[in-house]
């Protein structure tokens, strides 16, 4: 079963993309952020015209994440569980195909900058205290999940750079939300937990596992990245996990998404 994740930074700005990658990488189940559009406007014909079931919690102009899957999504839940969320960040489903059953979740977790406050001193500010509330709850969450005892998948752009390996200039990123010692020890945490990274488990983690390069500075050309889009996995899906690809050509397409995406094969 391959399942993939992709910050698509527009899903009708770059649907002609997204079609070519499907028919392209043909992923059991695609994990989608940043939509920036609601429910009605996605253009839900062209994708099951290539044989997904679609399932999307949209948001006008701003976030938004949906699941596409060539097998039925069954128990959807959108948002987040017991955090109130006005932003559409968070949906969930389980995918059951030859007699196995998976839970995916297509998340996309808060940028959190600017970190500390405009008043000054060292409080910080709203965006950044809700990318650690945010971080939180996926904790909790992942306990809840964890207790069910099956096999699930947390996939998408966690907005969280791992280690200095994982960014082309750890030393730019000192302060970022994204790299900030908080956000590593709450990303800690969620792994602290019993679950696995998959592509950090498979590979050593370097300049060739981007999956993000800036439209600015010609940043694509140097190679000066980082990597942010994650699979965590429970322990039953991580005994599963064989492979994973990063479709990084997918960034020098007409009109690319800034992120790539992502994708980890498990047995069946």
């Amino acid at each position: 079963m391959k399942i993939a994740s992709w910050n698509v930074n527009s899903v009708k700005a770059r649907l002609p993309n997204l079609t070519r990658w499907l028919e392209e990488t043909a992923p059991d189940i695609a994990c989608l952020q940043e939509l920036k559009c609601v429910d009605e406007a996605f253009p839900r014909a062209d994708i099951e015209a290539l044989g997904y079931n679609v399932e999307t919690h949209g948001q006008k102009t701003y976030n938004g994440v949906a699941l596409l899957s060539k097998y039925p999504l069954e128990d959807v839940s959108r948002s987040l569980p017991g955090f109130e969320d006005e932003q559409a960040r968070y949906i969930e489903a389980v995918v059951s195909a030859n007699g196995s059953a998976v839970r995916v979740a297509s998340l996309y977790l808060p940028n959190g900058n600017p970190v500390i406050s405009e008043n000054g001193g060292d409080a910080f500010h709203e965006k950044y205290a809700y990318k650690l509330d945010w971080m939180a709850a996926l904790e909790a969450h992942a306990k809840t999940l964890l207790s069910y005892e099956e096999a699930f998948v947390l996939a998408g752009d966690y907005n969280v750079i791992p280690t200095p390996a994982d960014c082309h200039a750890p030393d730019k990123w000192e302060g970022d939300a994204l790299y900030r010692p908080e956000t590593h020890a709450a990303f800690r945490r969620l792994l602290n937990l019993g679950l696995t990274e998959a592509v950090a488990t498979l590979a050593v983690t370097d300049d060739t596992t981007y999956t993000f390069w800036d439209y600015q500075g010609g940043a694509r050309r140097k190679n000066n990245g980082i990597r942010i889009d994650h699979h965590l996995l429970s322990p039953l899906a991580a005994d599963r996990l064989s492979t994973f690809g990063i479709d990084a050509h997918t960034r020098d397409w007409e009109k690319p998404s800034d992120h790539v995406p992502v994708v980890i094969e498990l047995a069946v």
